[in-house]
Parts: C-alpha cells; sequence; structure tokens
C-alpha cells in the first residue's frame, strides 16, 4: 500500500552533483502498520559534504554498492506502492535524479505521492514544518534524526497518526488507485546487498586480521614498499580504510603474511623508539605516541617497552628521516571542513605553506575532512601517493613546520 522513504543526501542540490548517500523504504499496510523494513548505505563516488549533520564516514560509503548496484532493488520497493516522505518533493527529486542518471524515467513525483509535512496543517494544525515540531503535536517522542531509517519511521509514524485521524477510506484514495498502475521501467537485476548504517561503537576487525596467518620466512623479505606506505599512513596518527586497503594490498603483492607483517610493524616501532631517545629523554608524550602507534599497528601494549629496549641497545635507524612538512609545500585542502575551508587556506598561507586548488604530482599533501574521501582530489592524491591526513592532524604538523630544504 505505502512505501515511506527517507534519503540522506551529499547536499542540497540534486540538479549539480550531489547524491543520496543513505536510502530507507519502510512499507505500511492500509491501516498504516509496518510490513518492512530496507535500509542501504550508498557509494556516492564523491566527497559525502556535510558529514557534521549526517554522520556517515566515507570508510562506510566505500564498501556500500552505488545506487547504480542497487536500482533494481529500490524500483522493486515502490513499483506500485504509494510514495510517502516528510519534504516528499526533496525526496522525489534526488530519486527521480538517481535513476535519471542511468537513463530511466520513473514515476516519483510530488503529484503521485503523500508528503507528511504538506499534510500536516490538515491534522497538526499547531505544528511547524519540521518532522520533530509534527511528531511533538501529535504527541510522539523525538527520534533519531539525519539517519534515514530512523526519519522513514518517524515519517511512517505521522502517516499512522493521519490515518487514524481520517479513517477509511480516506481523502487520498484516489492516489492510492493511480500508484497501483504507474509504469515503471524494466531495470536489470543485481547481486548486490545492502550495506546498513554501522552501530555506534562498531568498529571494523584490525586490518592485519586479512593476511593470510602463516609463519614467518627464515629471511626477512625486502619490504620498504611496505614501510613507506605505512610511513605515510601514520602521519596523523590514524589508519583510514583506505590506507588499510592500501597496506594490505602492497603486503600480498610482495606475499607478506601476518607474521612478516607484524616483524616491520615492530621494526616500524622500534625506529620510532630510536627518535624518542635521541635527545636521551622519553617525554610522556613521546611514550603516549609510540602507545598509540602500537595499538594502530595491531602491537600489544608491551610492545612499546619491548621498542624502547632494543632502541636503547642499538643506534640503527637514528638517521631515518620520517616524512615532515616544510614551509613552502604545496598543500590542496577537500571535503566540508569547520570553520569553512577558506579560513583553514588563509592559515595555511599564513604560516609559509602554498596552497592549491588541485592535486598534482608538486602536491606534498592532502588534507581531507575525512580522509577516506572519495572526492576526485583525494582519489588522485592516492594515485600519487600523496599522503591525506585529516585537518587535526594537519595542525600538528604546521606547529612543527620545518625550513625549505
Amino acid at each position: 500500500m505505502y512505501a515511506v522513504i527517507d534519503v540522506e543526501t551529499t547536499g542540497l542540490r540534486a540538479s549539480w552533483h550531489d547524491r543520496i548517500i543513505e536510502i530507507a523504504v519502510v512499507h505500511l499496510d492500509e491501516q498504516g502498520r509496518v510490513q518492512d523494513e530496507w535500509c542501504s548505505l550508498l557509494n556516492p563516488d564523491r566527497d559525502l559534504g556535510p558529514q557534521h549533520i549526517h554522520g556517515i564516514s566515507a570508510a562506510e560509503t566505500g564498501r556500500a554498492p552505488g545506487f547504480a548496484q542497487l536500482a533494481e532493488v529500490i524500483a522493486g520497493r515502490l513499483r506500485g506502492r504509494t510514495l510517502v516522505a516528510h519534504n516528499l518533493a526533496f525526496d522525489a527529486l534526488f530519486l527521480a535524479a538517481e535513476f535519471r542518471r542511468l537513463g530511466h524515467t520513473v514515476p516519483i513525483d510530488a503529484r503521485y505521492g503523500l508528503c507528511t509535512m504538506q499534510l500536516a496543517p490538515h491534522f497538526l494544525p499547531s505544528a511547524g514544518r519540521s518532522l520533530h515540531d509534527c511528531r511533538r503535536a501529535a504527541g510522539m517522542p523525538a527520534h533519531q534524526a539525519h539517519s534515514a531509517l530512523h526519519d522513514a519511521h518517524a515519517a511512517a509514524d505521522l502517516l499512522a497518526h493521519y490515518l487514524t485521524i481520517t479513517g477509511a477510506p480516506p481523502p487520498w484514495s484516489p492516489t492510492l488507485a493511480g500508484a497501483r498502475s504507474l509504469p515503471w521501467p524494466a531495470l536489470p537485476v543485481t547481486t548486490a546487498a545492502a550495506v546498513p548504517r554501522r552501530s555506534p561503537g562498531v568498529r571494523d576487525p584490525h586490518f592485519l586480521t586479512r593476511l593470510a596467518d602463516r609463519l614467518p620466512r627464515q629471511q626477512e623479505p625486502r619490504a620498504d614498499a611496505y614501510l613507506d606506505l605505512l610511513d605515510q599512513a601514520l602521519l596523523d596518527r590514524h589508519i583510514s580504510n583506505t590506507e588499510a586497503d592500501g597496506l594490505i594490498a602492497v603486503a600480498e603483492s610482495l606475499g607478506l603474511g601476518q607474521a612478516d607483517v607484524r616483524c616491520l610493524h615492530k621494526r616500524y616501532l622500534t625506529g620510532l623508539a630510536t627518535v624518542a631517545l635521541a635527545d636521551g629523554v622519553l617525554t610522556p608524550a613521546e611514550r603516549h605516541d609510540l602507545a598509540g602507534v602500537a595499538a594502530l599497528v595491531g602491537l600489544p601494549p608491551t610492545a612499546v617497552d619491548k621498542a624502547l629496549a632494543d632502541a636503547a641497545r642499538t643506534t640503527a635507524g637514528a638517521d631515518r628521516q620520517f616524512w615532515q612538512l616544510r614551509r613552502g609545500d604545496l598543500v590542496v585542502f577537500t571535503g566540508t571542513m569547520e570553520p569553512a575551508r577558506e579560513q583553514w587556506q588563509a592559515e595555511a598561507e599564513a604560516a609559509g605553506l602554498v596552497v592549491g586548488d588541485a592535486v598534482n604530482k608538486r602536491t606534498q599533501l592532502l588534507v581531507a575532512a575525512d580522509p577516506d574521501s572519495m572526492s576526485g582530489k583525494a582519489k588522485k592524491a592516492r594515485q600519487y601517493g600523496i599522503p591525506v591526513v585529516h585537518p587535526v592532524a594537519y595542525r600538528t604538523m604546521v606547529e612543527t613546520l620545518l625550513l625549505p630544504a
């Protein structure tokens, strides 16, 4: 009977380049009772816009299917049902645009469905426009806004409330009858599965678990490529999903298993410990940093003491040159930042850095609101092997800028 929908998007302009990044569909029967629900993240193949609003990370959408891969599934959940949403004009605009990118015209339009926001003045005359205000006027509890599934259920509750007031048949019966006969195009059947939003606090297994677990080699192989990539990944003391994927790919190309990579991680930690002890003093901040790196690369806390002991016994690696930002380096920014990106750029120039609008081979660093960003700048940075770091880590780098070489 009803298909209540909600979408989370990268922005507000479907006619330009903003995309859907999460979609939910809740089915209701003629009395407004929930029959089933379906929700998935979508990979927009671009940056995610105001992540502080929708709370979706590029790490999550990066492994989700694109709209094209789920188009047939979505169409199947809408076909023959009356579309419902809170501000249906917005959701319909984005959904129609996504299908149009695939070359399909679909009967998704505010004229063919029901908008719980537009119906509110008839049933909740004291309510404001927002879903929150309408629910409050209907005596309903607050819901988790900016989550497609929670918003869809919240709008479904409103429709059910309207149905109890209007009785049967509802005044929109002609809309219901028309929806059943609206023509939908045939779409290719795919096997892609929905990828729901990750529950708060749930993390992926450590990337090391994705490598084969086998005995280390008798003679440790040369793995400079892996250590170099590890060095870049740890610049911001965070290993993004994209960086973890890269580390796994390099390790597998070198034929390294879990045990081999653990040996390399221990060597790397010992190198950092050697640098920390170079002045003869180990500060609490340096020890905290070593502990943080150990955790990131899957080593136990005891590995820090072992690394410090090994570093104290040898000077090997003392001259290792770790990556560091220098005045005059070219940096580029991407993503929606707080404060605005223009302020970050102005501060970078004031610190003696050169700010670029696009990534090229001369770019030294890309600062991304989300290090797993799928923006064009981030893709090119990874292609060129340019480090991608979070703004918080970038601020620390600026505080320790070196003079030009």
